[in-house]
């Protein structure tokens, strides 16, 4: 990349497994630019919501809500004109999961933190929303070896895609460009990749959808 009218903030969403991390760190490389990472692992409750989701998910969604308004305050501060920067989330992904995970009062009280903290938050110029077919994001997760992702269940994870692909049916709020993951490979193979990148950079307005040849 390079031009002048490229996108200064990528943010990189989807569904657990999608490879949303992978792409960043490589945009992130390819731009030269500054990567803003989601600290999943240091959520305290995370590894007890997988094993207890009743129990825990709200202390889960709560501290996620809190640590990634942290950091997108942190990058409201920055020059976002001076260096590219990328992330591998979309602030409102938390409100996406509290959807599934919460009950109707803990939703109800939680989407009232979220709006609150969401209003003067940094809008993104450009999103890659991935997706891909529950079957695969569970291979992937297993592929991939994550000791408390191991008793993640299907149901639990068509139920993400799903609410990942309704969320973004009606996303507006940048330009969008929507990935058909499940046919390709952009970290094993270096062909998908570069096709990835050469869409990323032709993208400029509204919404255009990106199926490569193979994927349903």
């Amino acid at each position: 990349m390079g031009g002048g009218n490229e996108p200064r903030y990528i943010v990189v969403e989807g569904p657990v497994g999608v490879g949303k991390t992978s792409l960043a760190r490589a945009l992130v490389a390819e731009l030269q630019g500054r990567a803003v990472l989601e600290q999943v692992d240091d959520n305290p409750f995370l590894k007890r919501f997988y094993q207890d989701p009743a129990k825990y998910a709200f202390s889960t969604q709560v501290f996620f809500l809190l640590s990634r308004y942290r950091q997108q305050q942190e990058l409201a501060q920055l020059d976002l004109f001076r260096q590219s920067t990328v992330a591998d989330y979309l602030f409102a992904k938390d409100a996406i999961f509290a959807q599934v995970t919460l009950g109707p009062d803990e939703l109800q009280l939680y989407q009232q933190m979220y709006r609150m903290l969401d209003a003067g938050l940094p809008r993104p110029d450009l999103v890659v929303y991935l997706e891909a077919r529950p079957e695969v994001l569970l291979e992937r997760i297993r592929k991939r070896g994550r000791d408390y992702e191991k008793g993640l269940s299907a149901t639990y994870i068509e139920r993400i895609a799903e609410a990942f692909r309704h969320y973004f049916h009606y996303y507006n709020e940048s330009p969008l460009l929507v990935v058909n993951c499940s046919e390709i490979d952009f970290v094993e193979r270096g062909g998908d990749y570069t096709d990835l990148i050469s869409e990323i950079r032709a993208m400029r307005q509204g919404v255009q959808h990106y199926i490569p040849l193979g994927s349903t």
